[in-house]
C-alpha cells in the first residue's frame, strides 16, 4: 500500500494487477486500485476534482482530469473516510501513477491533496538489475 497525507487529509492507495482482464500477447495490461481519502483533520472538504499522471514503462504519459472520482463529490466531515476502486489499462506490463485531488472547505478555500505515486507492477514484466 501507498499512503501520503495533506493538511491532515490521508490518501492510502492499493493496486492490483488483474491477470483475468489482462491479455500480455495483446500488450493488454489492467489494474484495479483501491483509494481510501480519510480526513483526520478539522475540516470539512468535498472533492471535486481529480488529477492523474499515468506513465507506462516507455516513458509515455497519460493525463487524465475529470469532476470528483467515480461519478461522485463526495463531502468529508472530520473523522469520516470514503474509498472507492477504479481501474487502468496500459499497453506495457508495467507502470506508475501519481495524482492529486482538488478540495474545497465550507468557508470555500480550495487546495490540492496529494495521492502517492504508486507503482504497476505485473509478473509478465522483465526485471533488470543495474
Amino acid at each position: 500500500m501507498y499512503s501520503e497525507t495533506t493538511r491532515s487529509i490521508t490518501v492510502t492507495v492499493k493496486p492490483v494487477y488483474l491477470e483475468d482482464q489482462s491479455s500480455p500477447a495483446d500488450n493488454h495490461f489492467v489494474w484495479a486500485y483501491r483509494v481510501r481519502i480519510e480526513n483526520c483533520g478539522p475540516e470539512t472538504v468535498q472533492l471535486l476534482r481529480r488529477h492523474w499522471k499515468i506513465t507506462d514503462a516507455m516513458g509515455r504519459i497519460q493525463e487524465v482530469t475529470g469532476a470528483g472520482v467515480v461519478g461522485e463529490q463526495p463531502t468529508l466531515h472530520p473523522g469520516d473516510h470514503y474509498e472507492y476502486t477504479s481501474g487502468t489499462p496500459l499497453t506495457t506490463p508495467s507502470g506508475i501513477m501519481v495524482g492529486s485531488y482538488q478540495v474545497e472547505t465550507v468557508e470555500g478555500e480550495r487546495f490540492d491533496i496529494a495521492v502517492p505515486a504508486f507503482s504497476l507492477d505485473s509478473p509478465h514484466q522483465t526485471m533488470r538489475l543495474n
